[in-house]
C-alpha cells in the first residue's frame, strides 16, 4: 500500500499543470506556484510515491498514426461469476483496446477502441467477441468526432 498524504492547494496546481503538460520544466512548475524548484521535485516525487501521479505519458495523435477509426463497444457477458469477469478484464486490456470499463447497465463492459481499418476491426471482433463463450452479445458505436478526449481528473 501506498503510504497517504494530505493535498493542499500548492499540490493541486502542480496536478493540474502535470496534467496539461507533463514535460514542464522545474523551473516553470516552481516560478508558477511560488515555490522553490527543490521543493517543486520533492513534492512530485511525494505525489507520485503516493500514488496521485501513476504515470507520465505523451499523448498522441491517432489520427496522424493511422489510427483513423474509433468505435466505443458495450459487451454483454454470459456469465457474471468473479472469475468469468476476470477472465474478460484480462482478455479486454490488451494493447488494442485503448480503454475498458466494467459499467452497471445492459452492457457489462464498454470498450474504446482505435483501428486502422474495418477490416481490422473485423479481426479484432473475431479474437475478441466472437471466439468468446462468455460473450452473449455487443454492440458496436463508430465515432463520427473526437469531440474531446482527455486524461485529465482535476
Amino acid at each position: 500500500m501506498k503510504p497517504s498524504m494530505t493535498l493542499d492547494k500548492f499540490d493541486h496546481t502542480l496536478l493540474e499543470l502535470l496534467q496539461k503538460d507533463c514535460m514542464m520544466p522545474l523551473r516553470t512548475l516552481a516560478e508558477t506556484v511560488h515555490l522553490s524548484t527543490a521543493t517543486v521535485q520533492r513534492r512530485i516525487q511525494k505525489l507520485k510515491d503516493s500514488g496521485y501521479i501513476q504515470a507520465q505519458v505523451a499523448v498522441l495523435d491517432p489520427d496522424k498514426l493511422g489510427q483513423v477509426i474509433t468505435l466505443l463497444v458495450e459487451v454483454h457477458a454470459d456469465k457474471t461469476q468473479t472469475a468469468d469477469l476476470e477472465l474478460l478484464k484480462s482478455r479486454f486490456s490488451g494493447p488494442e483496446v485503448q480503454q475498458c470499463y466494467y459499467v452497471t447497465g445492459d452492457a457489462d463492459f464498454m470498450l474504446v477502441l482505435l483501428v486502422p481499418s474495418m477490416s481490422r476491426f473485423q479481426e479484432l471482433c473475431d479474437q475478441l467477441f466472437h471466439s468468446n463463450p462468455n460473450v452473449k452479445w455487443f454492440r458496436t458505436i463508430v465515432v463520427l468526432d473526437r469531440v474531446k478526449t482527455t486524461l485529465n481528473v482535476l
